[in-house]
């Protein structure tokens, strides 16, 4: 996920800025998500209509901390800065000590519950590998591509077309790839109990966490101060920037929102599968004869309308919601002028980001973040091998006119 700003996480101390609001984008977006809501609420159903403004919350939450994950594992590989991988870790322990017991006792609020557990499998290595490769050339995860589209980036709107076919390409391969050698399905949670797994998990955390830490010092001697907000009290609250830990914690308790309204845990690239899938039979191909969309309940999506798909809503809740911060925040600006180079990136990415993630059952969200806090094994092999990705992406990225973040170690910062 891209940064808006990925440098000015590192910039020097500024004067706090005046409040900067954008009246017409605040209003058209708050528009769009409220009329949204409504009419999912009368055309379908209470939870889709709460599970929409569950989507824009978690795009206002994306934009305002630019909670990162392409960035954050790019400035780490790139220049050993950890301060987004952390972050991560922080989200990743508070959604376990949410879902864990949760998904061990298998009901939430009397509701049943179930989380996202999925084969270990070549088709996740591959996936996730491609995935990691796709997220520096598209400049986005999939969470990141639909907040940045919301906040005005036109390049990523290329991205997400992009995502969109890839997506759909890989619905089709998909069987084939689920044909090669796989190792079962692995809850921690139902394989040891909840508690043994999340202190297991919490220990991994902290470990990667330390880990950053270390190789941070060892690179600029000393932790590197994040960019005090230009912004104070309910400014900031409004406008942003939010500190990116607080955005950790938002994401951990909205994930947990999603589980308790939808049952299951957040995603994003399902719906663009089957966005995708439908665009394809309508300009001629019978998706319905994929194996994909042979099991149960499959067919049904695919022939009905994308507002009772629960990840379909949630994602057209983000890119509203980030809508809404970035005029909260002064600063939607879409800039059309794009670089030839940076257009075929895009293109590039999008593809192996959406191919990727139908090959690894998830992305950065659903596989990732969802992925290990519902205490799936497949969520850290998503890790290790989106991880790989990302590094040999980031050795691409030049070659495309996109920026590779480093500082010399005399301008680092002690962290506050």
């Amino acid at each position: 996920m891209s940064v808006a700003n990925d440098s000015s996480v590192l910039a020097a101390r500024r004067p706090a800025s005046p409040l900067s609001i954008e009246p017409s984008v605040v209003v058209f977006a708050l528009l769009v998500l409220v009329a949204g809501a409504v009419y999912l609420y009368a055309g379908f159903n209470g939870r889709q209509s709460a599970l929409y403004i569950l989507g824009g919350a978690l795009g206002l939450v994306l934009y305002h901390a630019s909670f990162g994950f392409t960035s954050a594992w790019r400035v780490f590989i790139a220049d050993r800065r950890g301060a987004g991988l952390r972050a991560q870790m922080v989200m990743l322990a508070v959604g376990s000590l949410l879902f864990f017991p949760a998904l061990g006792a298998g009901t939430l609020f009397g509701h049943p519950v179930a989380g996202n557990v999925s084969p270990l499998s070549v088709s996740v290595i591959v996936g996730s590998f491609l995935f990691g490769v796709g997220m520096q050339m598209g400049g986005g995860c999939a969470s990141g591509t639909l907040y940045t589209v919301g906040g005005g980036s036109t390049r990523m709107i290329v991205t997400l077309a992009a995502f969109i076919v890839g997506s759909a390409v890989g619905a089709y391969h998909l069987p084939w790839w689920s044909s090669l050698p796989a190792l079962p399905a692995v809850s921690l949670v139902k394989s040891w109990g909840a508690w043994p797994a999340l202190a297991f998990s919490l220990v991994l955390f902290a470990a990667i966490a330390v880990v950053t830490v270390v190789a941070e010092r060892r690179r600029h001697g000393q932790l590197i101060q994040q960019n005090p907000s230009p912004r104070r009290g309910l400014a900031r609250f409004f406008s942003g920037p939010w500190p990116v830990v607080s955005g950790a914690v938002a994401l951990a308790l909205l994930n947990f929102a999603t589980l308790a309204i939808a049952g299951k845990p957040w995603g994003v690239t399902s719906a663009f599968a089957l966005w995708g899938s439908k665009i394809a039979g309508h300009i001629g191909f019978a998706p319905e004869s994929w194996g994909y969309w042979s099991k149960p309940g499959a067919a049904a999506a695919l022939h009905s309308s994308i507002f009772n798909d629960v990840t379909s809503v949630m994602d057209l809740g983000i890119i509203f919601g980030a809508l809404l911060a970035a005029g909260l925040a002064g600063r939607f600006a879409p800039v059309w002028r794009i670089p030839a180079r940076q257009i075929v990136a895009a293109i590039f990415g999008g593809l192996l980001l959406g191919y990727g993630a139908r090959l690894a059952y998830g992305c950065n969200i659903g596989a990732y973040f969802s992925g290990i806090v519902s205490s799936s094994l497949h969520g850290w092999l998503w890790l290790v091998f989106a991880f790989i990705g990302n590094i040999v992406g980031t050795w691409i990225r030049p070659f495309f006119g996109l920026e590779v973040e480093r500082i010399r170690p005399a301008a680092s910062h002690a962290e506050a």
